[in-house]
């Protein structure tokens, strides 16, 4: 009997083999480089069990094949391709993207959760219609008719670092710049006052930390969804207290409105009128007549996935903001000079505009711009990107085909710091994005937004929140390194999607004297 009970044991252990390592002949069959996979994990076996990042993975594969143009990956049992060349990133994000219009940052089923209907990780018809319905909600009008929400928040951010400079404690400019993001985003997509600048455990900072931080209930959830996702429907990627209160909360506020425009010029007002124009209707992306022309796709925009909309609004609203600028004053604490020109060049243009902040101020701050966007060179607050192949696919120049459901990566942070693109990356130097040398920059190089049909569409909302804070803060303080500070940032594994700093970003914040 025992040994017919080993002999099953043996039987199912050699199935499950099987099952792990199904796909695990992909690359070498078309040639392409990449490491040995282990079963089930394949690849990334360090990265679920939480020993490093994403994006501290693809940089290691980045920077292993130098000679390659792309690398193989296994993403547990799925095959993925690293990029390495700009001009595939090209074809990838732009040229072919009928080929690649698929993010896949979660395998999705016919019925996926509500969370994940957003505007980032919804997938065919339902990303073009609800890309056409929103991108008005993103215009010049919009943006400025917002702007003296960020002013207030930008005020209270002034007065929440004077009390901390004047205790001469260390700040954690981390937590404090996603304490302001946290609040404007509250304030212009919800409407409301979530106080978290003054109140470091409110439920709308606990929120934003929970969304990004994978627990072990999440790590487990995933590795799961990943490895048989077909037996894991009825479990949610995101932990179930996530959507609930976000139902509830954006029920609560729509209820309020009577499910009518109030006239705050917030993000849920822009998300009522758009209901109230009825269904999303356009060319369908997946569905074709007989004659090839695109069927006609029809979607109402329901409360879920209004829900879905508010809910990826405030998470990468508030993360992504939040921590480019925190970087950014880490970088000005270790290079005073371009501290201090950044403050010369604030109080000068503050002072045309009677000492306040304004839509128009924030334009004219040229140098605050530039060492913004060489932050997000040096720390992309999103460090990859991912693309599915929907159709057969043949890699320009070459004769490898892929097939749908092969994952695409985008190693961002490896491409800005490659050192055949900019020279001396480590380095912080703003210059590189001074209006005579911007133009040099390969924009296939450069991708904090992302590019092509599927790019960020708040680019806009995150450089005038991201601005207005910075020159907020520099208006009033100086930042310098501090007993805790490290020069060299260590990742923080538990996040994902996001890059997150393990300990924060502590420094030491002094208010400026008048004479300076």
């Amino acid at each position: 009997m025992l040994w017919l009970l080993a002999g099953f044991f043996a039987v199912v252990l050699i199935l499950l083999y099987f099952y792990g390592t199904r796909t695990f002949s992909y690359w070498a069959k078309r040639g392409v480089k990449h490491d040995a996979p282990v079963p089930f994990f394949g690849t990334a076996k360090r990265h679920f069990l939480q020993q490093i990042s994403i994006p501290d993975i693809y940089h290691e594969m980045y920077q292993k094949y130098p000679s390659e143009r792309f690398v193989g990956y296994y993403h547990m049992t799925t095959p993925m391709l690293i990029l390495r060349d700009p001009e595939l990133v090209k074809h990838l994000l732009v040229s072919d993207f009928n080929h690649f219009s698929s993010r896949n940052l979660f395998p999705l089923d016919k019925h996926p959760e509500p969370l994940l209907t957003n505007l980032v990780t919804c997938e065919g018809d339902l990303w073009k219609l609800l890309r056409q319905r929103m991108t008005p909600a993103y215009s010049t009008g919009k943006l400025k008719a917002m702007f003296p929400l960020i002013v207030a928040r930008a005020e209270k951010l002034q007065r929440v670092a004077a009390e901390a400079a004047a205790s001469g404690a260390e700040v954690d400019v981390r937590d404090l710049m996603a304490r302001y993001t946290t609040d404007f985003i509250g304030a212009c997509g919800f409407g409301i006052d979530t106080d978290s600048l003054n109140d470091k455990n409110s439920m709308f900072r606990w929120l934003g930390q929970r969304i990004f931080r994978q627990e072990r209930r999440d790590m487990i959830i995933a590795i799961l969804k990943y490895a048989m996702p077909s037996l894991m429907t009825s479990f949610n990627f995101f932990a179930p207290e996530i959507e609930k209160i976000m139902k509830k909360l954006v029920k609560t506020i729509m209820t309020e409105r009577n499910y009518k425009n109030s006239g705050r010029n917030d993000f849920i007002d822009s998300l009522l009128d758009l209901k109230e124009k009825g269904k999303m209707i356009g060319e369908s992306v997946v569905h074709q007549k007989a004659d090839g022309t695109p069927c006609l796709a029809e979607i109402e925009m329901d409360e879920d996935i209004m829900m879905a909309q508010v809910f990826v609004f405030f998470a990468a609203g508030f993360e992504t903001s939040s921590a480019v600028t925190s970087y950014t004053l880490h970088e000005l604490a270790h290079h005073p000079d371009h501290q201090r020109r950044c403050q010369k060049e604030i109080d000068a243009v503050l002072a045309r505009y009677d000492n306040k902040l304004s839509y128009d101020a924030v334009k004219e701050m040229k140098f605050l711009e530039m060492c913004f966007r060489e932050g997000m060179r040096l720390f992309p607050s999103v460090p990859s990107l991912q693309r599915m192949c929907v159709k057969p696919y043949t890699i320009p120049g070459t004769d490898v085909t892929i097939d749908p459901g092969v994952n695409i990566i985008v190693p961002v942070k490896s491409l800005h710091m490659d050192p055949q693109y900019f020279q001396d990356p480590e380095e912080f130097r703003p210059e590189r994005f001074h209006p005579d040398n911007v133009s040099a920059i390969d924009k296939y190089t450069y991708l904090p937004f992302g590019t092509g049909p599927r790019a960020c569409i708040g680019e806009r909302l995150g450089y005038m929140q991201s601005l207005a804070g910075l020159a907020a803060l520099l208006s009033h303080f100086n930042v310098a390194p501090s007993i805790s500070t490290r020069r060299k940032l260590i990742l923080d594994t538990k996040v994902v999607v996001v890059q997150s700093v393990k300990g924060g970003l502590p420094l030491a914040l002094t208010a400026r004297k008048k004479t300076q």
